[in-house]
C-alpha cells in the first residue's frame, strides 16, 4: 500500500505526440516519440510499442506519461519520460485518453 502522498510524487501528465522514429539502436524494438507536454516542454521517450501501432497513427495521439522520472539513457538516445502502457500477450497497449485535452494537463 502506498500513501495519498507518495502518489501525488508521481507526475503523471497528457501529451500529444509530434513525432516518431524508428530507433534501430535499442536492444528490443521502440521507437523514439517526441511529446508536447504544453507548459512542461517537449520531451522525448523510448516507447517499446511497436507491435500495435505504426509510427504514422501514433503522430497526433494523446499519451499519458510519468514526466519527473530522471532522464534515462537508452543506447545513443535519453528518454525524459515514460510513456505509459499496459503488457499483454499481443504487445504493449497504451494507457489512452478518450477525449482530447490540454497538453500538460496532470492526471489527480
Amino acid at each position: 500500500m502506498i500513501s495519498w502522498q507518495d502518489f501525488e510524487k508521481v507526475d503523471l501528465r497528457v501529451g500529444t505526440i509530434l513525432s516518431a522514429e524508428d530507433f534501430p539502436e535499442a536492444n528490443k524494438p521502440a521507437y523514439k516519440l517526441e511529446i508536447d507536454f504544453g507548459e512542461l516542454g517537449i520531451k522525448k521517450s523510448s516507447a517499446q510499442i511497436t507491435k500495435l501501432y505504426t509510427k504514422e497513427e501514433l503522430v497526433g495521439r494523446q499519451v499519458l506519461a510519468v514526466t519527473n522520472f530522471p532522464p534515462k539513457q537508452v543506447a545513443n538516445f535519453m528518454s525524459e519520460c515514460l510513456v505509459t502502457g499496459f503488457i499483454t500477450d499481443e504487445g504493449v497497449v497504451l494507457a489512452s485518453i478518450d477525449k482530447k485535452v490540454e497538453n500538460g494537463l496532470k492526471l489527480l
